[in-house]
């Protein structure tokens, strides 16, 4: 089997599974629909562009559908950013202005008009057998990579507030989505790096070096692709979006501090906080509550969340993430110190304290004592 067989192999299989995994997230019962579908066009986009190393052979002469079918990559990253938005914030809605992300896509088959789209034959064979130096398909695949990594950065900014948001508003340990939203955009990075150094061989004399770079991203591909499917298939119930009109405390902060009160008595206010929050947290252990949030915490107390976030994460200079899990991981202390409660196994006590991860559980307790659980019940 030569280079060029083994790679459509690989691309058919790779199309194959995007396409099984669209019509997945079509089809599976989820609370976040929007999501799903996002994603499900995400990877009926990948399709298509996989498809390149196959696709001439259901088209020949019909060159206006290939052309096409290249732009369509513009499509794919503003689809991922709302993807990313959609899991990220529960109440995110697509809207009419979100349509300005496809203005790339339309603006290169404007751009393609003149010097192909509206020629006649002879000049469609010329484009296409020169391609590589025609200024259209330079400022092409120049936008292509401007647009891509403004997305890439865009994502990351994303994920770092989010992940701000979810460490100071919630004390679930699973934290799962940010992880695979980080992980998934970092593997994408990755990918098209690689994606870039091949295409720049198609520019120099290394032609077997570039075939076998074809090879490469294919596979590539496909591993990305079966690890999204094993993902989704063993987790149905990643995605767990917070609330976007959340602020980071730094954001409210400046306002809220701005008040008529001395310094001093505005200091005794906020001691009588704090020594409030922690007795409170001591004598009734809200904690014990897998999915508590601020603010759940903030009515319970009759605290207003606006001014508890700021006394958690400013004043107290802790997450409400790491408040709370402090917490549980010294009942856990005590818990597994205690010889009447030694016939608990390490699993039964994380979910008493309020953990619902083993690997969180134990990543959180070494983190308090620098040592695992079944060391410190040991010792």
């Amino acid at each position: 089997m030569d280079k060029l067989s083994f790679l459509n192999i690989i691309a058919w299989i790779a199309v194959f599974v995007s396409l099984f995994l669209a019509f997945f997230l079509f089809t599976v019962k989820t609370e976040n629909k929007l999501a799903n579908r996002l994603f499900a066009f995400f990877f009926i986009l990948s399709a298509l562009d996989l498809s390149g190393f196959f696709f001439y052979e259901f088209i020949e002469g019909q060159f206006d559908i290939e052309v096409f079918r290249w732009t369509t990559c513009l499509l794919g990253m503003p689809l991922f950013y709302l993807f990313v938005l959609a899991v990220c914030y529960s109440d995110f809605r697509l809207k009419w202005k979100h349509f300005l992300h496809g203005i790339p896509f339309i603006v290169v088959n404007l751009v393609f008009i003149p010097g192909f789209y509206a020629a006649d034959e002879i000049e469609k064979v010329r484009f296409f057998r020169i391609h590589d130096q025609i200024p259209e398909m330079l400022f092409f695949r120049f936008l292509v990579e401007i647009q891509y990594f403004f997305y890439i950065i865009s994502v990351y900014l994303i994920l770092k507030k989010y992940k701000g948001l979810y460490l100071e508003n919630y004390a679930n340990a699973g934290f799962s989505t940010y992880k695979w939203l980080f992980q998934m955009t970092t593997v994408f990075l990755c990918a098209h790096v690689i994606v870039v150094l091949k295409t720049l061989l198609r520019y120099t004399n290394f032609d077997e070096t570039f075939l076998w770079a074809n090879v490469l991203v294919g596979s590539i591909a496909l591993l990305i692709t079966c690890w999204f499917i094993m993902k989704a298939l063993n987790h149905p119930e990643l995605f767990r979006g917070i609330n976007s009109k959340l602020k980071l405390t730094k954001d409210i902060l400046p306002e809220a501090e701005i008040k008529n009160e001395p310094d001093h008595i505005q200091n005794d206010v906020i001691r009588d906080q704090i020594s409030k929050l922690k007795q409170y947290m001591a004598e009734k252990e809200p904690f014990l509550d897998p999915s508590l949030t601020i603010q759940e915490l903030g009515n319970q107390i009759n605290i207003p969340v606006r001014d508890l976030s700021i006394l958690i994460n400013h004043h107290i200079d802790q997450h409400f993430f790491d408040f709370v899990n402090e917490y549980r991981i010294q009942k856990a202390m005590h818990i597994l110190k205690d010889q009447s409660k030694s016939q608990l196994t390490i699993l039964e006590i994380l979910y008493e304290v309020g953990f619902n991860s083993k690997s969180s559980f134990n990543t959180s307790f070494k983190k308090y004592t620098n040592l695992t659980p079944t060391v410190y019940r040991n010792s």
